[in-house]
């Protein structure tokens, strides 16, 4: 390949320096179309040696992306319905937690309500029996002072017959 191409330019510098004449603006000998050749056998080289290995691992990039990138929506997706998930959960858990303070609360309410009416029927009770004791007390003290009357009395009117 090499050899050709120095053949060909050999044969062209030769060629002008021999004396041919001179073709105005564009010599047409054999440089034109060794050119031509060149440049098409330099690109099918730089095809296959670089353009196709560079455009794979473009290819095999945008695959990775395109690939990554749908994985990545995936996992968005999962990720907002796991989110939505957490959300409806945690709203649960708060309403349920609010509906057992609400039910605390009014057991709370209804155990305080028993034990003020207990305690309430228990004084009323004590008191009850205080009064039924005093009356019982009331009624002896009155029984002991009318016998202490009675006693007096019979006393006096002794005491009032014995002078007489």
């Amino acid at each position: 390949m090499t050899s050709w191409l120095l053949l060909a330019t050999a044969d062209a510098v030769t060629g002008a320096a021999s004396g041919a004449p001179e073709g105005g603006l564009f010599d047409l000998d054999a440089t034109l179309p060794l050119m031509a050749v060149q440049v098409v056998l330099l690109t099918f080289i730089l095809n296959a040696l670089f353009f196709r290995p560079v455009g794979r691992a473009v290819e095999e990039r945008e695959g990775f992306i395109s690939t990554s990138r749908a994985d990545a929506k995936q996992k968005l997706a999962q990720v907002q319905r796991l989110e939505a998930d957490l959300a409806d959960q945690l709203r649960e858990a708060r309403q349920e937690a609010q509906r057992l303070i609400v039910e605390a609360e009014q057991e709370t309410d209804k155990l305080y309500r028993e034990a003020l009416a207990t305690a309430q029927a228990e004084s009323i009770a004590v008191r009850e029996k205080a009064r039924r004791e005093i009356e019982a007390e009331k009624e002896q003290a009155m029984a002991s002072l009318k016998a202490d009357a009675d006693r007096l009395g019979a006393l006096i009117v002794d005491r009032l017959l014995a002078a007489q």
